[in-house]
């Protein structure tokens, strides 16, 4: 059975052009990469949790940002390691440099024995559609290509 997990994609028209909220993972394997490892906020359901119930706590815990609807649903998507991802798109604004995640703990450095704290997602932004592109975990592109159809009618390519 595959992982299933469930995010919130947070949009806004900023002079005129769709930006979008995406969430930079925290840890030491993401800190020097860009392009290819931002993300919606997401996490894995309980089980028998509420998908969209889900997907608002989620971002919630990642962003410290009560989502409100009303929620748009997009086509669930596959990650590349088979993980199933549900998604909604919400019309909302906040200030991305204060953001406050939920934290984890690991083992760092590897083998050290020692455990460390770190946010799940360190930096959030917002980015107009083709820098969205380049900088989204690869599969997730489809979430923001669906809402851009679906925000302005047709795909557009200028940031």
């Amino acid at each position: 059975m595959p992982r299933v997990s469930a995010g919130l994609l947070m949009y806004r028209i900023h002079d005129g052009k769709l930006q979008v909220l995406l969430a930079h993972p925290g840890g030491p394997y993401f800190k020097n990469k860009d392009e290819l490892a931002w993300t919606i906020p997401k996490g894995e359901i309980e089980p028998g949790e509420d998908l969209l119930e889900a997907a608002k706590r989620e971002f919630k815990e990642e962003t410290g940002v009560t989502p409100t609807g009303p929620f748009i649903a997009l086509t669930p998507i596959k990650q590349k390691g088979g993980k199933i991802v549900h998604a909604w798109a919400f019309e909302g604004d906040c200030d991305p440099s204060a953001i406050v995640s939920n934290t984890f703990t690991m083992e760092w450095p590897p083998k050290s024995g020692r455990q460390m704290e770190f946010p799940e997602m360190d930096r959030a932004d917002f980015f107009g559609v083709p820098a969205a592109l380049r900088k989204i975990k690869a599969g997730q592109e489809a979430l923001i290509e669906e809402l851009e159809k679906i925000a302005t009618g047709e795909p557009s390519r200028g940031d």
